[in-house]
């Protein structure tokens, strides 16, 4: 995975890069896909995936959140073309996606029934809190998604006293959704 550049901070996020390698993973992004953004925030996995598809649309409801996720964009190369609303999701989202990402918790429950009405073939959301990411995978599951549930706990080394000690991230919850799904 090359390296994505994010010169300009959102004051949230980014998501970490182990995370977004999961995460693009699991969405299996296909060159043809139209590729959703729900919550850019710093944009780096609109950037990712827009190294691998050949439509993006990113949506965000913070106008500097948005901003920084232009200004990040500007700041790497990609060949999608992508597209940047200004929108609390599920306004904005558009009705052709292929794969769509949940950043954050907030509205989630609509954006997935979005997903749902639309046809939107996988859906990922990660989400940083155990009540939140169960409250998650019983919609996924409410609405037949429900594809698998990976929880990652990333941890670098560091220099300690001459000798190699690690340093934990926060675990994450990669949840995931297709269209076809079967549960768990």
């Amino acid at each position: 995975m090359s390296q994505v550049t994010l010169p300009h901070d959102a004051k949230a996020g980014p998501t970490k890069p182990e995370v977004r390698a999961v995460t693009l993973d699991k969405l299996g992004l296909q060159p043809a896909d139209h590729f959703v953004d729900v919550g850019s925030c710093t944009g780096s996995v609109t950037i990712e995936a827009a190294r691998r598809v050949e439509r993006v649309t990113a949506v965000e409801r913070k106008p500097k959140r948005l901003d920084v996720t232009r200004k990040n964009l500007a700041a790497n190369e990609y060949d999608a073309d992508v597209t940047l609303r200004e929108a609390e999701a599920p306004d904005g989202l558009p009705t052709d996606a292929d794969a769509m990402f949940v950043g954050g918790s907030r509205n989630f429950e609509a954006v997935l029934d979005h997903a749902v009405e639309t046809g939107v073939d996988r859906v990922v959301m990660n989400v940083s809190r155990v009540e939140p990411a169960g409250d998650a995978i019983e919609a996924f599951r409410e609405r037949d998604l429900l594809s698998e549930v990976v929880q990652l706990q990333v941890s670098h080394g560091y220099e300690l006293a001459g000798a190699t000690s690690f340093r934990s991230n926060n675990p994450v919850y990669v949840v995931v959704g297709r269209r076809d799904a079967e549960g768990l």
